[in-house]
């Protein structure tokens, strides 16, 4: 299995929409178009993979055929597998599984082992046996693709087992659905480019409110989440996860900042900490970048006493981050260091993020924006 999130638009049941659909796909950049014919294949541009899923007798026998399709998905029950092959050894051949009871289950597993595509179809809502084909095809060269009837189920497909399906095939039906489909693969899983940033001073500011962020999520001792005072900037905010001697580890939370601050959303979008709520998605950032969208279980105000660290990017950016002042509410250095936040001082290193765009509602905008 592989690392890329692969979004097909199966436009099948496009009708009359079809054009404007494709059209769409194209300027989102999906990786492939899914079609029942071969026309439909052969007027798409390269730029595309053109994936064929073929119903009815006899379909390998139009003139179209050599050069229409890139991969191919064969139905349950297609005999003329081989022959395909040796005639057309510039197509990529995989195959749908319909899973509905365990014998097909355990097809599936075997496809996802041995196939270069396998297409899987599960016809129960539950996500279990997704789980157990992901599990069965570690370390297995072919991809995975797992059909979803939507953005808000390609969303989940994409993370079952922290890993997810290696794509989702979802209908497209309308235009907006190729956006959103490509959206759900974006948030779920990405990389950021952390930088180190040099802290400039520390200022104790007195007394202001304060938000800890509670996930449904167990942290990593490396992971946290990115906040800052402005948009151009963020600091690395570690999880509880760190023994402390006065208190229990808290792995799930994020000591992060005061409620002005931004913190980074999925969708390339920022959030004010002040406006995130139970059910909201926040990103999980660890000290390599790796990141992965985490819902926020609930998040507590209090008013406490605050520190200001201020620090520069070696392009000279300047960052701000606001945090409670009190010993035990830490920050990420290089190689994950854990530092505390009263114990920072001018030219220690700290990870940090350094975005390109300003942000208007938390939407990435180039546009002139000044924060001080």
């Amino acid at each position: 299995m592989n690392g890329q999130k692969l979004c097909w638009l199966d436009i099948r049941g496009a009708g009359a929409a079809r054009p404007a659909i494709i059209e769409e796909a194209l300027h989102q950049r999906i990786d492939g178009i899914v079609a029942g014919d071969l026309q439909t294949l052969a007027d798409l541009p390269p730029t595309v993979r053109k994936v064929l899923l073929p119903s009815g007798e006899g379909w390998w026998r139009d003139e179209c055929f050599p050069g229409a399709a890139d991969i191919v998905v064969l139905p349950p029950g297609f005999t003329g597998r081989a022959e395909l092959e040796q005639a057309h050894p510039e197509v990529e051949f995989g195959r749908l599984v319909e899973i509905i009871d365990a014998a097909s289950l355990e097809e599936a597993c075997a496809a996802a082992r041995t196939e270069r595509w396998s297409v899987l179809d599960f016809r129960d809502p539950t996500k279990i046996p997704l789980e157990i084909v992901i599990a069965a095809a570690a370390g297995s060269k072919g991809a995975i693709v797992t059909t979803a009837a939507d953005p808000e189920e390609a969303a989940i497909t994409f993370g079952v087992l922290e890993l997810g399906s290696d794509g989702v095939m979802m209908p497209g039906r309308s235009v907006g659905d190729a956006t959103a489909l490509v959206a759900a693969a974006r948030s779920s899983a990405g990389e950021l480019t952390l930088t180190e940033l040099t802290v400039t001073a520390t200022t104790h500011i007195g007394m202001g409110e304060r938000a800890c962020v509670d996930t449904c999520s167990q942290l990593r001792e490396d992971e946290g989440m990115l906040v800052g005072s402005y948009s151009k900037g963020m600091v690395l905010c570690v999880s509880e996860t760190h023994p402390l001697p006065y208190m229990p580890t808290r792995p799930f939370r994020v000591n992060a900042g005061a409620v002005h601050s931004y913190v980074v959303a999925p969708h390339g979008r920022t959030n004010y900490l002040s406006e995130l709520h139970a059910g909201a998605p926040v990103l999980a950032v660890d000290a390599t970048g790796r990141t992965r969208v985490v819902p926020v279980g609930r998040v507590k105000i209090e008013t406490r006493p605050l520190i200001s660290v201020d620090a520069v990017s070696p392009e000279g950016q300047q960052v701000n981050l606001i945090l409670q002042d009190d010993w035990h509410v830490r920050v990420l250095g290089p190689g994950g260091v854990v530092l505390n936040c009263t114990e920072l001082a001018p030219g220690d290193k700290l990870l940090g993020y350094v975005p390109t765009a300003d942000r208007h509602v938390g939407y990435p905008i180039d546009e002139f924006c000044r924060e001080q």
